[in-house]
């Protein structure tokens, strides 16, 4: 299922951008928006990072924003932003990103966005669904020999902080050689459902430097008894999204990576802040996957990949998920915390 809206919406919201690209011109160089860019497409909640250097000469006391001609700015009392911007808007808008000098000087800048329905618009009200994943006590970790002949270990714990929810879980990884730990939850089981919304929160600590990929994926196992492995991971050697495909039969499988022409790398992603990750995928009787589009902190970009990859592992019925940090070096570490984890299934 494609995470789309009408054909109506996507021509109005696309004739009003024109329009407000046509009209939102900086009023000062000064505010510098990084993102989200001129006429992205974005979710809320999405990515708003900024800053902003002397405004009229004088120096930066406050920033803020606001949508097209409302009253209601949102202050941040520093030069830089890096928030996480929820609305309830949707369609063609004008983002104000504002600073004021210590004098009371203010200055502006202004982008052209494209707010699109959340994909959890689309999930059905029967869908079955996992919440706070993250805090289920059945999670294990363990060293991936796939990723390669190095090793790893991974020491896992519930955090308070940082946390969005109150309860995030820490992975805190040390590898050699590029060794990868997966970290991986039971969280029940359902040989029917056959789509799946994964939305959860990644936030890497102090440098992600060693860091190669952040895997995040899904085990279902169907009723003919054969194990779908929804394999997907943003991928620091490609720098692209990647999604796993079974080249081979279940019974003789040939499990491979694959690259899809949408850009992501783990060390480009900020550090010491929440992530939002959003994967929606979903797969026929026989276990053909197709991957339909991931969104990153609000941003969607289409994937529309399909594989096979169902593989006759001999598992019992059963819906797990996997969590994976793979090491970029000889050797190093890592600490990633994962909160939020909300999977949709029906």
């Amino acid at each position: 299922m494609k995470y789309l809206p009408s054909l109506v919406f996507t021509l109005l919201a696309y004739l009003s951008l024109s329009m407000l690209t046509a009209c939102a011109v900086p009023a000062f160089a000064n505010v510098t928006v990084v993102s989200p860019a001129s006429g992205t497409e974005v979710v809320s909640p999405f990515q708003l990072t900024a800053s902003a250097s002397a405004c009229s000469s004088q120096p930066i006391a406050s920033m803020g924003y606001s949508f097209d001609n409302s009253t209601n700015t949102t202050i941040v009392n520093a030069a830089s932003i890096n928030a996480q911007v929820a609305t309830t808007l949707t369609g063609a808008h004008t983002l104000h990103v504002k600073s004021w000098g210590n004098q009371g000087a203010s200055c502006v800048t202004s982008v052209a966005v494209i707010l699109m329905p959340s994909p959890t618009s689309s999930v059905p009200a029967t869908a079955t669904v996992f919440n706070a994943v993250q805090t289920l006590p059945t999670w294990q970790a363990i060293n991936d020999t796939g990723s390669g002949s190095g090793a790893s270990s991974g020491i896992m714990s519930m955090v308070s902080s940082p946390s969005l929810s109150g309860s995030a879980r820490e992975f805190a990884t040390t590898f050699t050689n590029y060794g990868g730990e997966r970290y991986y939850a039971t969280i029940g089981s359902n040989t029917q459902v056959s789509n799946f919304l994964y939305d959860g929160w990644v936030y890497i600590g102090g440098s992600a430097s060693g860091i190669a990929n952040i895997e995040m994926d899904m085990n279902q196992v169907m009723a003919n008894g054969e194990t779908v492995i929804y394999g997907f991971q943003c991928d620091g050697w490609s720098s692209t999204w990647d999604y796993t495909a079974n080249e081979g039969t279940p019974t003789a499988p040939s499990d491979q990576w694959l690259h899809t022409q949408a850009p992501c790398n783990p060390q480009n992603w900020g550090t010491n802040a929440w992530h939002h990750v959003q994967i929606s995928y979903s797969r026929d009787q026989y276990g053909t996957v197709t991957y339909n589009s991931v969104w990153l902190d609000g941003v969607e970009q289409d994937l529309n990949a399909t594989a096979p990859s169902a593989f006759a592992l001999g598992w019992g019925p059963v819906l797990l998920t996997n969590f994976q940090v793979d090491g970029m070096g000889t050797s190093g570490s890592s600490t990633v915390y994962l909160d939020n984890l909300t999977i949709y299934a029906w």
